[in-house]
């Protein structure tokens, strides 16, 4: 991770850690970087970037400081407007710009916001040219065989122009439809759209495709994104499904990357339950290349087992959809993702799609005729126990040889009913302990026995 990128974009508060400046910059760079990379190959023609946001009060700022940096450096800002990450990394791909923004802080309160960088291919930005952003931030350019204090603006008719591309938002929404092989017709689907992204796309797939759909959180006001709604706040749609007798329902998060479900009973399908479903799915239709589920070290115990008793392999990766993309590609595997509900489907995304995400559940259900609450049957969740401790130093606390002495007599006591997960947080000052096994008694014993080492050892921060 860099200075102010992390695996997700650069986010924080707006104006506080992210501001108008900040925007400007960016823009500023990847216009003249990426005009100077089609100028150094024999092309004539400006840069050309895509830009979308999610519903928060300060996306507009950001927009219109991205779209001057963008021009005043002689590309084309193109805006897809209000529109969800998976979106803006379809059209990235499909119509082939130089590379995409997106302007959300995902999950996080109205008060954050965040720049997601992506390549021509839609995927997240290689880091050695999010460095070359960083170092132009903190004015210590070099790139080009030159250091450069400032970089050159576009003159005369090599000032760049802004395009209203809300076809391409459109287009998308066309190849969502597209995607679903059933009609919904007589399915009662409910949508979370958590005030944020999604609440001008989802209802019109799930609607194009004949189901009755029941939104909840689709009136953004700027402010409320993520607010009591969407899927960091399942439970109101769990009870919106089952107050409304809906057949199943979806949740989202603000940009929409994300996807979890309820099932008619009310119960959350996270997304280890997803990738459950769609792994086995996938598998016996021929669709699960490598026979490979790519999770994150995060995912529940009880996935692995599940997976292993129906012959589907399993890979694990750091937490973030960004290692679990990079692991697909360099093996060729078809289906990963992370218990939040970031689930990629490499043969028709780049990202997380949540929308693309709900139709494949709704594939899986109406293909095999069940209900959703049948669909999980086979997975058992583990208790899990999960604490976190402030340190004075994240790497001493993990190295100590007394602390890796309690965690190695904690995996022997689980052996192969359980496991224990003890790891930096990649934001704070803390390590987080996480066991699970088949009784959460037995978690919490566990959990507390590594603490009371790491406060004994006089690593605790308090």
């Amino acid at each position: 991770m860099g200075k102010y990128f992390g695996t997700d974009g650069f986010r924080g508060e707006a104006n506080v850690v992210l501001n108008a400046d900040h925007a400007y910059k960016v823009g500023r760079f990847l216009g003249w970087y990426y005009t100077e990379l089609k100028r150094r190959a024999g092309s004539d023609e400006p840069a050309r970037v895509v830009i979308g946001k999610d519903t928060r009060r300060s996306s507009y700022m950001f927009e219109y400081t991205l779209v001057a940096g963008l021009t005043a450096s002689g590309a084309d800002a193109y805006l897809l407007h209000v529109t969800t990450t998976p979106s803006v990394a379809y059209v990235t791909r499909v119509d082939e710009f130089d590379c995409g923004i997106m302007i959300s802080a995902s999950h996080n309160p109205y008060y954050d916001n965040g720049i997601k960088l992506l390549n021509r291919n839609g995927e997240k930005m290689d880091e050695e040219t999010i460095a070359l952003v960083e170092d132009y931030i903190d004015g210590k350019l070099e790139v080009f065989n030159h250091r450069w204090t400032e970089l050159p603006y576009g003159t005369g008719d090599r000032v760049g122009i802004s395009v209203d591309y809300a076809s391409g938002r459109n287009r998308y929404i066309g190849y969502l439809i597209s995607l679903g092989l059933y009609s919904f017709k007589g399915v009662k689907v409910g949508l979370d759209c958590a005030n944020g992204a999604a609440w001008n796309i989802a209802k019109s797939v799930f609607d194009a495709l004949g189901a009755k759909t029941y939104v909840i959180n689709a009136e953004p006001n700027g402010t409320n994104i993520n607010n009591n709604a969407g899927s960091t706040h399942i439970e109101n749609l769990q009870k919106f499904v089952v107050d409304n007798g809906l057949d199943v329902g979806f949740a989202y998060d603000g940009d929409a990357d994300r996807c979890l479900c309820v099932d008619e009973l009310g119960n959350v399908v996270d997304g280890d339950h997803i990738l459950y479903i769609l792994g086995k799915y996938m598998q016996k239709n021929g669709q699960l290349d490598n026979n490979t589920v790519v999770t994150t070290i995060m995912s529940n115990f009880g996935l692995y087992k599940a997976l292993e008793e129906n012959g589907i392999d399993y890979a694990k990766t750091k937490v973030g959809d960004k290692y679990v993309y990079e692991y697909m590609v360099q093996n060729g595997c078809r289906l990963g993702g992370e218990q939040s509900g970031h689930i990629i489907i490499s043969k028709y995304a780049t990202t997380g799609d949540g929308i693309l995400t709900s139709l494949k559940m709704m594939e899986v259900m109406l293909a095999k005729k069940m209900k959703m609450s049948q669909l999980s049957e086979g997975l058992k969740i583990y208790p899990q126990v999960l604490k976190n401790i402030r340190v004075k130093s994240k790497p001493e606390a993990r190295n100590d040889p007394a602390v890796q002495e309690v965690v190695a007599k904690v995996e022997k006591l689980l052996g192969d009913t359980g496991r224990i997960l003890v790891r930096e947080s990649g934001t704070e000052p803390v390590i987080r302990v996480m066991v699970e096994a088949t009784d959460k008694e037995l978690c919490a014993r566990c959990v507390e026995d590594v603490l009371t080492v790491i406060r004994a050892r006089g690593h605790e921060n308090k």
